[in-house]
């Protein structure tokens, strides 16, 4: 994509972002079997702390996701629902689809960039989305979001008020693909007379949907893009660039406050989108979350004896111990 359509699509999400506020407020239905906006079930506890895990967006560098359960998993370390935004809508609706370990690194080291990506004659945009939502409806055998292994919540933003959307049922690519609508790139989805782009532009780490889900324990794994002090600004479009970083990163420290514990894996010389280095994403991943895990442990083992006294701590240590 060119300069000059790189920068139409920068100055439609900066517009979105300024203009939009962010709500958890649902939307009116669109047709069955579409995905619907809220309300936003909680979680049940069942003998310990809910643990829910928030992904947020960051194109390639989502990769690093899947490192990041990797080792929660090998770790005994299972959330009991997930939150994705963009490229978190991704992993996390097929790890909550099943697709875990394993399965899951295969599947991102085979993923092609033209089983997921489409170009189209440009109409508000460049890709349409439609090969996306086929990928993971395929992936999780056209089941809808609430028929998953866990809870899940994909956070789009709708175009025209700039509500923050969680979707919580209903078709699970479609979800998705909305969720991951990058303006000015994707073309806006059209859901019952809403218009829903990526979420990222009111909520690039959905650490409050996690809240509303009932966590006790929120573990927020951030790939977004960080501000480059160093980085040359001799043009428009890294002047741009550069501003739409600074807003993104600022809404996502303004949601990382609430979180319990960050993982914030280290991607910096990994380009965002640079699908040929998702290993060393998911590598990057993987070193971040093993450095987190002490922090985890003594989180749920601390949750568990507040809420079920020493008893209950024991078997929390235990299970974190898994």
């Amino acid at each position: 994509m060119g300069a000059r359509a790189a920068l139409v699509g920068m100055l439609s999400a900066a517009g979105i972002v300024l203009s939009g506020c962010a709500t958890l407020a649902p939307v009116a239905a669109p047709p069955a079997g579409y995905p619907v906006a809220g309300p936003i079930r909680r979680i049940p506890r069942t003998g310990h702390p809910v643990v829910v895990l928030a992904l947020s967006g960051g194109v390639a560098h989502g990769f690093a996701h899947i490192g990041v359960l990797q080792v929660l998993d090998e770790a005994g370390i299972r959330p009991d629902g997930i939150v994705g935004t963009s490229a978190g809508s991704v992993v996390g609706a097929l790890y909550a689809g099943g697709l875990r370990g394993a399965a899951l690194i295969q599947a991102a080291l085979d993923l092609r960039r033209n089983q997921v990506i489409e170009f189209t004659f440009p109409d508000r945009g460049f890709i349409n989305g439609q090969r996306l939502q086929d990928y993971v409806d395929r992936r999780l055998n056209d089941r809808p979001i609430q028929r998953l292994q866990l809870p899940f919540v994909a956070v789009a933003t709708d175009l025209r008020t700039g509500r923050l959307v969680a979707f919580t049922r209903g078709d699970t690519g479609m979800a998705v693909r909305a969720s991951s609508s990058v303006p000015g790139v994707f073309q806006p989805l059209l859901l019952g007379g809403h218009e829903y782009v990526d979420g990222g532009l009111v909520s690039p780490v959905p650490v409050r949907v996690a809240r509303a889900m009932g966590a006790d324990i929120v573990i927020a794994v951030d790939v977004t893009r960080q501000p480059d002090a160093v980085r040359s600004l001799s043009d428009t479009t890294s002047v741009v660039t550069q501003s739409i970083v600074v807003m993104e990163h600022a809404l996502a420290k303004n949601e990382l406050a609430g979180a319990d514990v960050v993982i914030r894996p280290k991607l910096k010389g990994l380009p965002s989108t640079d699908f040929a280095l998702r290993a060393e994403a998911i590598a990057a991943g993987e070193q971040a979350a093993q450095a987190a895990l002490p922090k985890i442990r003594a989180l749920i083992a601390e949750k568990q004896r507040e809420l079920y006294g020493c008893a209950g701590a024991r078997r929390g240590r235990a299970d974190a111990r898994r």
